[in-house]
């Protein structure tokens, strides 16, 4: 699919698992492997996959937005890039698809948003997670943060930049569950498993019937906080004091 993304087809294409390989970078995410996650996904539905797995190679899942080249792209460019995140988030929200995120070690921003946008929610005991979007006026994934663990809690977590750990997050309801790195073929075999219990169609018509997305008033709330004057002073500031 791409250098910053593999893909690998399972249980005779029924599974595709997709890795962010940007294990230099943190796994952070940049504007093609954001490209290559939204494609790799189309494709997966496609072809007639039940379950779609993200994990990250390296140390960890994913380091969020990629500021690597930050300084040289127009607030339109930024902005751009911050869209292409909220279509990432929203089309693994409401995939008919199974979607289980693996996470392990130490997360931010936009690579936790993508974590919570899927269904089944795994962390291992080291992993850690840090949404500081606020810090630079950007709300993304807000929304479904708290629909995940509750407006108050949300609150706590998002008013401080907080890190919280997979403890945290399991006691929260943000992670569906904790399992060491050694566990999670068993996990994905159970999600395999748990997906071809019902009808692809069948499947789309629960998820659908459940879910709780409110995908255009979350562009909009993410467009208005990005879109505002000083975008790029407000990442400066940012990234200066973190």
């Amino acid at each position: 699919m791409s250098g910053v993304l593999r893909v690998e087809r399972q249980g005779e294409g029924a599974r595709h698992v997709l890795t962010l390989a940007r294990p230099e970078k943190m796994n952070a995410l940049s504007a093609d492997l954001v490209e290559a996650l939204i494609a790799a996904l189309d494709q997966a539905e496609a072809q007639g996959a039940k379950v779609v797995v993200l994990q990250g190679e390296g140390r960890n899942f994913s380091a969020g937005f990629d500021f690597g080249d930050w300084q040289a792209q127009s607030e339109g460019d930024l902005l751009l890039r911050f869209v292409r995140i909220e279509t990432l988030l929203q089309r693994l929200a409401a995939s008919p698809c199974l979607t289980v995120a693996l996470a392990h070690g130490r997360n931010f921003g936009a690579g936790v948003d993508v974590f919570g946008a899927c269904k089944w929610r795994v962390g291992a005991p080291d992993a850690t997670f840090r949404m500081p979007g606020l810090k630079f006026g950007l709300v993304l994934g807000t929304r479904r943060f708290a629909s995940l663990v509750g407006a108050e809690r949300a609150r706590a977590i998002l008013e401080q930049a907080a890190t919280f750990s997979a403890e945290d997050a399991l006691r929260d309801g943000f992670a569906s569950r904790l399992a060491a790195q050694p566990e999670w073929p068993r996990i994905l075999g159970e999600a395999l498993e748990t997906a071809s219990a019902l009808t692809d169609a069948s499947r789309a018509q629960l998820y659908a019937t459940l879910s709780q997305e409110a995908p255009e008033a979350d562009m909009a709330r993410l467009v208005r906080s990005a879109s505002a004057p000083g975008l790029k002073d407000r990442v400066a500031a940012y990234l200066q004091a973190r």
